[in-house]
């Protein structure tokens, strides 16, 4: 029950998904949670969690809120936003807005909680990324496949001999499960699953769980690496 008791840890988009899922695992865990998200609504269904509500593309507002804290020991960075469509479907307000979301806000808030880590030599880093990447090219996903994984790797690079670890998580890509309950025909619904040689979808809990041993001791000699929770997606 204690795996991280006594750990500082801030995630971003915490509101619903694997952010939500995340942060309750790890408070169950003993871990003092921050929760962010520019819902401020939704945010409050995260009983006995501290939360804040934050726009992580806003440097400003990053900043601000990286004052608060003396020290931390993960950041969980999971805001994302999934444009539909290929490189001819994807107008530059898209770029910008895709690219605004997935990296500039990573890119904001590794560089404004980096420097409180780095004096403890031992704090950790995960990224949200996606099998929709270097890993698998996906249909329709031409610019979030863009954003995801690439900070990762130089981050674990450019700081291992200072103790810091970075690692990300390639789950499903997050708009699966949508996509197959907005389906209008029923025999449609489980072609996804077809397609992608899996028997169920994966669910936001189930990918906190991999979060949790991240953001532990336990993985303590992992850095620079994707976790893949595809369920065989990606085979």
């Amino acid at each position: 029950m204690g795996r991280l008791v006594g750990n500082v840890i801030v995630l971003s988009a915490a509101a619903q998904g694997i952010g939500k899922a995340s942060a309750i695992a790890f408070a169950k865990k003993g871990a003092q949670v921050t929760a962010t998200d520019i819902n401020g609504e939704k945010l409050k269904e995260l009983d006995g969690i501290k939360t804040k509500v934050v726009d992580v593309i806003k440097k400003d507002k990053v900043k601000s809120m990286a004052k608060d804290f003396d020290y931390m020991d993960v950041l969980f960075n999971v805001a994302v936003f999934v444009h539909h469509g290929s490189i001819l479907e994807c107008e530059e307000s898209d770029w910008d807005f895709t690219m605004n979301v997935n990296v500039r806000s990573m890119y904001l808030m590794i560089k404004a909680f980096l420097p409180k880590m780095l004096p403890r030599k031992s704090d950790n880093i995960i990224n949200m990324a996606s099998v929709a990447s270097s890993i698998k090219g996906v249909v329709n996903r031409c610019v979030y496949s863009m954003t995801k994984a690439g900070l990762t790797k130089s981050v674990a690079a450019d700081f291992l001999e200072q103790g810091i670890r970075c690692n990300c998580i390639s789950p499903d890509t997050p708009s699966l499960r949508q996509r197959i309950q907005d389906r209008p025909d029923p025999e449609q619904v489980l072609l996804p699953l077809q397609r992608s040689k899996k028997l169920r979808l994966c669910t936001a809990e189930k990918v906190a769980h991999p979060c949790v041993y991240l953001a532990s001791d336990e993985s303590a000699y992992v850095t620079g690496t994707e976790a893949i929770i595809d369920g065989g997606w990606r085979l």
